[in-house]
C-alpha cells in the first residue's frame, strides 16, 4: 500500500503503523491496542506506539479517541487514499484471488437473514483482506460498536455460525431484532454489550428468543466504497 501520496507526508515508521491499523481494521473488525501495536513492531514499551499515534492524528490520517483501548479511527482522506491505491470493491479483477460476498440490508421479522429479498447487490472482495472466510456483508445500523470502530452505514464481514465464544462480536437475532454486539454468557443469561457508552447492554434471559447468526470477521469502511 503506498500511503506517500496522503496529504501531510508520512515517515515510514508511520505508514508501516497505518497499515497495521488497516489490516486488523479490515481483517477482526477492531483497530489494535497500543499494545498490540508495540508487540507487531517490536517496541519496548505501549508509550512508543502512542507517540506514533499522536503523530499520525497530527498530520491528519487518524483520529484518537480518549477512553478507549481501541480508540483509533481512520479519517475518510486516510481511506480514500488506500481506497485509490487497492480497488477491490466494485468488480472482478482479473489475476487476483476474489470472493462474491452478498450485501444484506434490512432483515425482515421472523426470516432467514439470507433469504434474497435481503440481499441488495454482490460485491467482489480480494480473497486476502480477511483471515476467516466470511459468508456475506451486513450492513451496520446504528452507533452501538463506535468504540471499537464499527460505525453507522459499515460493511461487516461475517462468518455464519450457530455459536460463539466469550468477548466476541456476533450478529445475533432478538425476536425480530438483529444486531450486532460483543456476545459473553454467564451462568444465569447471555449478554450482549455494546461498544459505546450512550448504550445499554442487552441481557438475554432462558427462554426469551435468541439465536446467533454469525461472527464478525471484518470490516470494509463505508467510505471505502465510494
Amino acid at each position: 500500500m503506498d500511503l506517500t501520496q496522503f496529504p501531510a507526508k508520512l515517515t515510514a515508521r508511520q505508514q508501516q503503523i497505518l497499515e497495521l491499523i488497516q489490516t486488523a481494521v479490515s481483517r477482526t473488525g477492531a483497530p489494535p491496542t497500543r499494545a498490540e501495536i508495540a508487540a507487531e513492531l517490536g517496541f519496548k514499551s505501549a508509550n512508543a506506539a502512542e507517540e506514533h499515534l499522536q503523530a499520525l492524528a497530527r498530520k491528519g490520517a487518524i483520529e484518537l479517541v480518549s477512553g478507549t483501548s481501541r480508540g483509533i479511527r481512520l479519517k475518510s482522506d486516510t481511506l480514500r487514499s488506500i481506497n485509490e491505491s487497492r480497488s477491490r470493491y466494485s468488480m472482478p479483477l482479473p489475476g487476483m484471488a476474489q470472493m462474491a460476498l452478498p450485501l444484506v440490508g434490512r432483515v425482515a421479522a421472523g426470516s432467514p437473514i439470507l433469504a434474497q429479498e435481503h440481499v441488495d447487490q454482490t460485491y467482489y472482495v480480494e480473497s486476502s483482506l480477511f483471515q476467516h472466510k466470511p459468508d456475506y456483508l451486513l450492513k451496520v445500523r446504528g452507533m452501538s460498536m463506535r468504540d471499537i470502530g464499527i460505525i453507522d452505514g459499515d460493511l461487516l464481514a461475517v462468518q455464519s455460525a450457530k455459536e460463539a465464544k466469550n468477548g466476541q462480536i456476533v450478529v445475533a437475532r432478538l425476536g425480530d431484532e438483529v444486531t450486532v454486539k460483543r456476545f459473553r454468557r454467564t451462568r444465569d443469561a447471555i449478554e450482549l454489550h455494546p461498544e459505546n457508552p450512550d448504550f445499554q447492554t442487552i441481557v438475554v434471559s432462558p427462554g426469551e428468543p435468541f439465536e446467533i447468526e454469525g461472527l464478525a470477521v471484518g470490516l470494509i469502511r463505508n467510505t471505502m466504497l465510494m
